[in-house]
């Protein structure tokens, strides 16, 4: 339940503020990258234009978090 309620708090933080979104995506992005890193740039991004919207809400209280931190 706690979860759910962060991830609701980061997902409306994200949809409230642009600049909050733009910073997540690109976290989770170079993230992700990372992660993927045997993939052609081309691969990646094609893999992130069809995983995106799955890896931005699974990873919203994560990247509100990283956000809150640096700030």
């Amino acid at each position: 339940m706690e979860r759910d309620n962060l991830m609701h708090g980061a997902r409306t933080a994200m949809n409230r503020s642009p600049e909050i979104r733009e910073w997540a995506e690109n976290y989770l992005k170079a993230k992700t990258r990372t992660e993927n890193e045997s993939m052609s740039d081309e691969e990646f991004e094609k893999y992130w234009k069809y995983h995106k919207p799955e890896i931005m809400h699974a990873g919203a209280a994560e990247a509100i978090e990283a956000y809150k931190s640096e700030r």
